[in-house]
């Protein structure tokens, strides 16, 4: 099986902007994604969540995308934390 390429948002919005760019041109949206090198589920796909962003924008929603991750990360080891000093005081009383 083939590796699957990670795409850079800079990479997936100027991808994006070709596949219009070629179906504005009258392409059927088919041949627009192979020529660009993407399957048609994934050019909606990322249409859907990168539609109608700039490059700017997608690095921006990207980074606040780990950042979020990041941070329920966070917020769960904390409430696992909380959770096991409770169960460890409630004996001792």
């Amino acid at each position: 099986m083939a590796r699957r390429k990670s795409y850079t948002p800079e990479e997936i919005v100027t991808k994006l902007r070709q596949v219009e760019v070629a179906t504005a041109r009258g392409q059927a949206v088919a041949l627009a994604c192979k020529a660009t090198g993407i399957t048609e589920q994934t050019y909606y796909r990322w249409r859907r969540g990168y539609g109608g962003l700039g490059v700017d924008q997608a690095k921006r929603l990207k980074t606040l995308e780990a950042e979020n991750t990041r941070l329920k990360r966070v917020v769960a080891d904390q409430a696992l934390d909380i959770s096991i000093l409770k169960e460890s005081t409630q004996g001792k009383f």
